[in-house]
């Protein structure tokens, strides 16, 4: 397998979580870290890693700036984090997904053949948050789409791959995500499931 071209990740991580109490949501622990760690851990070789949304703590060399206008939705975002993005490929990721994995983006750059390529759920949905996209190809179809349009919309016209990741029995799936209470008690319940299982 020829070696994957360098990339970047973009990560949103926006957002008010009304209800999550309005905390930050990808503040909110899982398993132990943050749901932003845990993304911002499966894209560790991605230069740069941008996170959009409020300021919050990230490592070190993690660019966190804010979509224009603020929570102006995930297309602002997009194209926020897609302005400090100079490599060819890019990562663009929900900032609350606890499970996801370095494995599953590595899946997802080496199935970009055409303009995008995106995870699918196990039924069947399209995740617009956990896909690779070419850089340039994202940036034309953002670039005169309304802030608040629905990215399903923004993307239509690209060429996009879906793929959709194996998950192996008990095992919380990579686009698990948390906007609710009972999202965030599952995510936590899951989790330690599957740290006792490994212990």
């Amino acid at each position: 397998m020829p070696a994957l071209p360098p990339f970047a990740a973009v990560v949103l991580a926006g957002g008010r979580a009304a209800r999550l109490g309005g905390q930050a949501k990808p503040q909110l622990e899982v398993g132990g870290r943050s749901m932003l760690a845990a993304v911002l851990a499966a894209v560790a070789d991605a230069d740069p890693r941008v996170v959009v949304g409020p300021p919050q703590p990230v490592p070190d060399g993690v660019v966190v700036l804010r979509e224009q206008p603020p929570g102006g939705g995930p297309v602002a975002a997009m194209r926020a984090g897609l302005a400090r993005v100079d490599a060819d490929v890019v990562a663009v990721l929900a900032g609350d997904l606890p499970f996801l994995s370095a494995a599953v983006v590595t899946q997802l750059r080496e199935r970009l053949t055409d303009d995008g390529v995106l995870a699918v759920d196990d039924a069947g949905r399209d995740q617009f948050l956990l896909g690779v996209w070419r850089t340039a190809a994202l940036r034309r179809a953002l670039a005169g789409a309304p802030a608040h349009a629905p990215v399903r919309r923004v993307v239509a016209r690209l060429a996009v791959t879906r793929w959709r990741p194996p998950v192996e029995p008990g095992t919380p799936a990579p686009w698990t995500d948390c906007d609710t209470p009972a999202d965030l008690a599952r995510a936590r319940a899951a989790a330690g499931s599957a740290s006792t299982s490994a212990g």
